[in-house]
């Protein structure tokens, strides 16, 4: 393998051509941009780590009147159009703000953070405090906020008081970049400060966006689009881009042809099935398109160890809440649901992409829709379905391996919760009783409340059964050697002086539940499992049990 100086959790565009990293070229985004360049706002969506701030970073490096950026783009595909370079490249004031670490528990706390962001902002732009060209009123405000003592009214017109200090000193339109606009909303939605993080961030993009003669355009980022009338009300010249219609959407992750150069360069074009399969299958508009942090991590490893297997990179970035949420939330459509998308299949759903945050689960429509839109699920491509989709449904399904094994890990967490929480007295009095047909109750009444799908093998159900005593006060022994071999599951009730053995079996059918079952107690007689126990504790109970789907069956040793 070649090494290739991958710049993972790199996002700043000055710092990977300084440094050489390794760049795939997406300059080709600018030209795109300028093209309507009398939009007054574009509003880019994408999910999480697909290059957003990366892109908007190469933004701010080509606009900005105070860099000289021609040598990092040069070579690009931008700098093969010199016309376009030269009336553009550093020749507008350019303000690049990110909102995301905007972020509290409370109010006061995401309220300090956003002053503390546009403080940090200022500090950038102290040459306008000596500037002739601006007023001795405006200059108070700009020291207030400076010294982190703005108004909350200061603070709401920071933007626009920015912009406006800016073209007169420069003379010229300025440029207003923001990424991760949506995450102080995001983080004031799950938070319960909603309505007070609305006004502020409404007041903000409202008096920088709408009507601003001293604005040349602007460009912001997130993950949802928030409904206009929510945040951006009375903004002219506004358009979105979003995943299901854009004319960007090759600018956002590593397309195919990207992908293949990049293995190419490495001289690991043999690992290129697995990465599809991993970090693929995402369609955005008419492009499919790879998760490029996945990418990036993953050659990494493989750089450090060729035997690196795939990693689920993306989980690591986010807690996954959304997920658990819709799980927490399953009525029957959507526990079926979500059985079909991890069996492999598809659902058909429509899509809202005008959302606001205080209504994300106010349908069932907007929870598939937040699942698309933030890459948990993509579109199936037209081609692929059987038949035509009626105007505004779409076909959704889990894009890669990768979001399978999210999907798969939370249903499991969930499974683990859900039996934790449950009333498991008739459960254990069924145990210890040695009662088979009341335990098969029990577990089958627990299986019902549950998610399933077609690919739980044994070592799921294996899990959900020492999930179920895991935390009641019995010692749970997995997969440890007893005998001539390793028991699944070994419940000990120490001070009672007992414990039960578990030998699990996944069935293919219902008909051979009962089959399986009398195998698993075979096999805890055979590979005599009990026989050790037998020395230490009074009563040992064993039990065969076999799942299928939703249905299991439950035998002790003397039922055969």
């Amino acid at each position: 393998m070649i090494n290739l100086n991958i710049p993972v959790g790199v996002s700043d565009f000055e710092q990977i051509r300084k440094n050489k990293y390794y760049y795939i070229d997406k300059s080709g985004m600018i030209a795109e941009l300028l093209k309507t360049e009398a939009t007054a706002a574009t509003l880019i969506t994408r999910p999480r780590r697909f290059g957003k701030t990366l892109g908007m970073s190469m933004l701010a490096s080509f606009f900005d009147i105070t860099k000289n950026s021609s040598p990092l783009f040069d070579g690009l595909e931008i700098s093969k159009d010199p016309q376009l370079c030269e009336k553009w490249m550093n020749q507008y004031p350019t303000i690049f703000l990110s909102f995301k670490d905007v972020d509290g528990l409370n109010f006061t706390s995401a309220y300090g953070m956003l002053a503390a962001t546009v403080t940090d902002l200022y500090k950038k732009h102290l040459y306008l405090l000596d500037s002739d060209a601006i007023n001795p009123y405006d200059k108070e405000t700009i020291w207030r906020i400076v010294r982190g003592n703005a108004t909350a009214t200061d603070l709401k017109k920071s933007l626009s008081l920015l912009i406006a200090a800016m073209k007169l000193h420069y003379g010229k339109q300025v440029i207003l970049l923001l990424d991760e606009y949506d995450v102080p909303v995001a983080k004031a939605s799950t938070h319960g400060y909603y309505a007070e993080m609305l006004e502020i961030i409404k007041t903000m993009m409202g008096t920088a966006l709408k009507d601003n003669s001293d604005l040349k355009f602007a460009v912001l980022t997130g993950c949802l689009k928030i409904a206009k009338e929510s945040i951006f009300t009375g903004t002219n010249n506004f358009i979105s881009d979003t995943i299901t219609s854009s004319g960007l959407n090759e600018y956002f992750g590593f397309t195919q042809k990207e992908v293949d150069q990049l293995l190419q360069d490495a001289n690991i074009t043999d690992h290129a099935e697995c990465i599809k399969a991993w970090y693929d299958g995402y369609h955005f508009g008419n492009f499919d398109v790879y998760c490029p942090w996945d990418v990036m991590n993953y050659l990494r490893d493989l750089q450090h160890n060729p035997e690196s297997k795939p990693a689920s990179y993306w989980k690591n970035t986010s807690d996954n809440a959304i997920i658990r949420s819709f799980i927490d939330y399953a009525g029957g459509s959507i526990t079926g649901k979500l059985e079909a998308l991890m069996s492999g299949s598809y659902i058909i759903q429509r899509i809202e992409e005008n959302l606001t945050y205080d209504y994300l689960h106010s349908s069932e429509d907007n929870l598939w829709s937040i699942l698309y839109l933030t890459g948990y699920l993509t579109c199936v491509r037209k081609q692929e379905l059987p038949g035509t989709l009626p105007e505004g449904i779409t076909a959704l399904r889990i894009p890669n391996a990768e979001i399978r094994e999210i999907f798969e890990t939370t249903v499991q967490t969930w499974f683990s919760d859900n039996a934790r929480s449950w009333n498991r007295k008739a459960l254990f009095d069924a145990v210890w009783n040695g009662d088979s047909s009341a335990i098969t109750k029990e577990m089958n009444a627990l299986l019902r409340m549950t998610i399933s799908y077609y690919d739980y093998k044994e070592d799921f159900y294996h899990a959900f059964l020492a999930g179920i005593f895991a935390g009641a006060g019995y010692m749970v022994q997995s997969n440890k050697e007893h005998g001539e071999g390793r028991s699944d599951v070994v419940v000990i009730d120490s001070r009672g002086g007992r414990a039960a053995v578990f030998e699990v079996k996944y069935s293919k059918t219902a008909v051979h539940l009962e089959q399986d079952c009398i195998e698993a107690l075979r096999q805890i007689d055979n590979r005599m499992y009990a026989k050790e126990l037998e020395d230490t504790y009074e009563q040992v109970l064993c039990f065969g049990i076999s799942f299928f789907k939703k249905r299991c069956l439950v035998k002790k040793a003397l039922d055969i």
